[in-house]
């Protein structure tokens, strides 16, 4: 079977990755075929945004699994689970993606093994387009006529199988005319609402004005903002919300402008095992990722560099988590965990 989203393409044998890195300059797919290479990538951030993450990290081990052939057996892909699970620690989806897959191994071994993770791998991939398109409709119900948005980071097509998450809501909203237009924040330091946000926005026809990050408070004090749509990389038990650094602020500036901060995300990345964001694993990144601006340096070399990848932002501060299954208003420890239990 071949399934073609923006960011990912599977040919049954191997998978192609969108290099993220590059866009929107360039247009550069890359060729994977193991869970190595897989991993790489999304270490790399050729492929970032925690259901896309998951997606590749489910075909990757399906291709591992396809090149042991008649050898394969979950005993031997357990090297290969932990190279793609040690790849980033943040994104709860890509333990969810594995542990699936772990369980649909059970106790197969060769051919079919190997057939059923491919077909899982696919069966994941689906059904995160179908996700996001649910959860569009749930949260454009919760934007006022004529809204103007802010969102940070991508969470779009690129970051996850296909339609998004934030984006799914703002795609959603725009095609039923709820939508007037979308601030995109630049997010430092890897620039994903500037090169990637807006490159997906303006492609859809959706009127978006790119601002620097720190630009954010003064829009909200002029009444430009109607509400602030972020995603998720892991949701805890009580709603507290990893995501990309710099969501904090924005929801701390909500509070006090009063404006809807709204989380979007599927049921894959609400984690019930972890009670509080205090639980939660932030990933620290190389230095120069902040000291350079895509190679350009614009720091001292031996300046020394702070450098998460995501922050924390309590439940408290959240108006709603829109999943594909509903809204979670003002979220907690009940309703989230009651939300994990509907079916």
């Amino acid at each position: 079977m071949v399934i073609n989203s923006a960011a990912i393409r599977w040919h049954g044998d191997f998978l192609e990755l969108l290099d993220q890195r590059v866009l929107p300059a360039e247009t550069l797919w890359l060729p994977i075929h193991n869970s190595q290479q897989a991993a790489q990538a999304i270490r790399d951030m050729v492929v970032r945004g925690a259901p896309a993450i998951g997606i590749t990290a489910a075909y990757g081990l399906a291709l591992e699994a396809a090149l042991q052939g008649e050898t394969a057996s979950a005993d031997n892909l357990a090297a290969a689970i932990t190279v793609l699970a040690a790849s980033r620690p943040t994104a709860v989806n890509l333990f969810w993606a594995l542990e699936r897959l772990q369980a649909t191994a059970g106790t197969l071994q060769g051919v079919e093994l190997v057939n059923a993770l491919k077909k899982d791998a696919e069966a994941i991939h689906h059904e995160d387009i179908a996700a996001n398109h649910a959860l569009g409709e749930h949260g454009a119900a919760l934007l006022p006529e004529g809204a103007t948005v802010y969102t940070h980071c991508n969470t779009g097509a690129l970051a996850t199988g296909g339609h998004g998450t934030a984006l799914g809501i703002i795609r959603t909203a725009w095609a039923q005319k709820r939508l007037n237009s979308v601030y995109a924040g630049e997010t430092r330091p890897w620039l994903q609402g500037s090169r990637l946000t807006s490159w997906e926005l303006a492609n859809d026809g959706i009127p978006v004005t790119l601002v620097a990050d720190s630009t954010a408070g003064q829009l909200m004090a002029q009444g430009k903002v109607q509400a602030v749509i972020v995603g998720a990389d892991r949701i805890t038990a009580n709603g507290d919300t990893a995501n990309k650094i710099g969501t904090y602020n924005l929801a701390v500036l909500a509070k006090h402008h009063g404006i809807p901060f709204i989380v979007a995300a599927p049921v894959s990345t609400l984690d019930p095992a972890l009670p509080d964001g205090s639980h939660i694993v932030i990933e620290e990144r190389d230095g120069n990722e902040v000291r350079q601006v895509q190679g350009k340096v614009v720091a001292p070399s031996e300046v020394s560099v702070y450098n998460p990848a995501f922050d924390v932002t309590p439940g408290e501060l959240i108006t709603a988590i829109v999943t594909e299954r509903g809204v979670i208003q003002a979220p907690n420890t009940d309703k989230v965990l009651a939300h994990i239990r509907e079916q």
